[in-house]
């Protein structure tokens, strides 16, 4: 019961609440009319967190926060592209036009799910904070883990290699994941580690409000996009997104473990080129 009241309590501890009124056992409640009794109108805890079950509940006063659900993907038929509605992310305390900085500050040693436990570097981003262009990967490898830093892997340096093929330089682009802490063994991030951590990535891609953002592999695809069809079907298909646009492709570490589908990397960032209007 102690464990549940903390994690709890913790809950409206990252909302900015540190507050509570408390009524003393056998005390009338709080007549309707009083200021004090709108403020007991508080929302219950998401259902992944657990509910507490005791005969005083603290009554709080929570911070506003989106709380309208994400509607539905639904691609609209298109001969050169389909459309998905916005897809939200989960809600999240924000300001209006914050920075990089604000959000990684926000964001500071973070042990909001069980991917803190094995990590030594927490991998926020890198690049132009003004990039027209942003790719968003899966997660934290090993070298990544140990640097800091995003794509400095294997994989990253084949993404180096796209990027000056694009006629674009590393430090003109924003590169990031969805997740910013290292999965054991490097694992698929699982749902609840991805809830977790994804309102910070939407917060970047705000903060930046980029052209195109570019989903590398069917995690990012899943979570930015809500898309579950294979990589290899969509890729190189442009979406609606966030009041501007995304294109899905294969991860650069599916082009190493299949060499000979280098190709289909190297016609989706064509397609990049194209858009951005470069040469």
């Amino acid at each position: 019961m102690r464990q549940q009241l903390s994690d709890w309590l913790e809950f409206y501890r990252e909302l900015g609440i540190e507050e509570f009124y408390r009524r003393e056992p056998g005390s009338s409640a709080i007549p309707a009319t009083t200021d004090a009794a709108k403020a007991t109108k508080a929302s219950p805890p998401p259902a992944t967190l657990p509910q507490v079950k005791q005969p005083e509940r603290p009554a709080v006063t929570p911070m506003p926060r989106e709380s309208s659900p994400p509607p539905k993907s639904v691609p609209v038929p298109g001969p050169a592209a389909q459309s998905l509605s916005l897809f939200e992310a989960p809600a999240a305390p924000r300001r209006e036009h914050e920075t990089l900085e604000e959000i990684q500050s926000d964001l500071g040693d973070c042990h909001r799910c069980r991917l803190a436990q094995g990590r030594k570097t927490i991998v926020f981003g890198q690049g132009n904070p003004h990039a027209e262009l942003i790719f968003v990967g899966e997660g934290p490898g090993a070298d990544e883990d140990d640097q800091g830093l995003p794509f400095v892997g294997r994989a990253g340096q084949l993404l180096n290699k796209m990027i000056q093929l694009a006629g674009m330089k590393r430090e003109d682009v924003y590169i990031c994941n969805i997740v910013k802490c290292r999965p054991p063994g490097n694992r698929v991030p699982e749902k609840d580690e991805i809830d977790t951590c994804s309102p910070f990535l939407y917060r970047q891609i705000r903060a930046i409000q980029p052209r195109l953002v570019c989903c590398l592999g069917a995690p990012a695809v899943r979570t930015l996009l809500g898309i579950k069809e294979g990589i290899t079907k969509i890729r190189g298909t442009f979406y609606d997104f966030a009041g501007t646009k995304a294109l899905a492709t294969v991860h650069p570490a599916y082009v190493l473990r299949n060499p000979r589908e280098e190709t289909i990397l190297r016609e989706d960032f064509e397609k990049i080129v194209e858009f951005l209007g470069r040469k």
